[in-house]
């Protein structure tokens, strides 16, 4: 139940260390934005750097000029082809807190032909031979958000978790539907209500996407005897492991 983790921080590559540093020199659990920054920065890792890459100034060229399309706004009018963007319905009694409500949705569906290329998470979990487990998720975030947008990444019980007693869990995909629900959470409470790993991945994935059919993600689950099995929705999920017994990594691959 150790935890630290940053989130919407910038100038600084290392997130991973300065998540740790967090859990190893405060008593805090999440730090954010350009505080986040400084934070990581007064502990001794190199910044503020510029993160920009040419491919990375060249695909958000590309988008601009593509009136900033596909976004992740929703139910909303742009004041011009990039913005600032305004609500489509303006609430007309302050007194009254909500006035309509829209159905469950996922990102707008010109996103979808994107898939699991808008974003680079990786998340990795560690048994060592003592018995103790691990967990470190790090990602860029989903290409194209909107600037402020905290993921799944830093969000205990969403991205990854963990629990000595029983095992753990690591989960990319789409973030912003994925935490609503914490499924590393719920992976690592089912194995310890009994569950095997496999059927844990599966029926986290299956509670997301009863709610969210057009969702997609995956769960990889290994429970404290190194027992490991993966699930998803949406696309084909991909992931790694290695043994002190392994000579190689071993992919393993599995079927949404």
């Amino acid at each position: 139940m150790e935890v630290g983790a940053v989130g919407a921080m910038r100038y600084v590559k290392d997130g991973i260390k300065a998540a740790r540093l967090v859990m190893q020199h405060t008593e805090h659990t999440l730090l954010v934005g350009e505080k986040a920054s400084s934070f990581a920065i007064s502990m001794g890792l190199p910044g503020p750097t510029n993160l920009s890459s040419s491919e990375s100034i060249e695909k958000w060229a590309k988008w601009k000029a593509n009136n900033c399309q596909p976004n992740f706004w929703k139910n909303v009018l742009p004041e011009n082809s990039c913005g600032p963007y305004r609500p489509t319905s303006y609430l007309e009694h302050t007194d009254e807190t909500c006035l309509k409500t829209y159905p469950m949705q996922t990102t707008d569906l010109r996103f979808l032909d994107l898939g699991h290329r808008i974003h680079d998470t990786i998340s990795m979990a560690v048994i060592d031979r003592m018995g103790h487990i691990a967990v470190g998720t790090s990602t860029n975030g989903a290409t194209f958000k909107i600037p402020g947008r905290v993921g799944d990444g830093p969000i205990v019980g969403s991205s990854a978790y963990a629990n000595e007693e029983v095992g753990a869990c690591c989960a990319t995909g789409d973030g912003d539907i994925m935490m609503r629900f914490l499924p590393c959470y719920q992976v690592v409470e089912s194995m310890r209500l009994g569950m095997n790993p496999e059927l844990a991945a599966k029926d986290a994935i299956g509670r997301i996407a009863r709610k969210f059919p057009d969702f997609m993600g995956g769960i990889v689950a290994v429970n404290k005897k190194g027992e490991h099995a993966g699930a998803c929705h949406g696309w084909t999920f991909q992931y790694s492991v290695r043994s002190p017994g392994m000579k190689d990594v071993q992919v393993f691959t599995v079927l949404p």
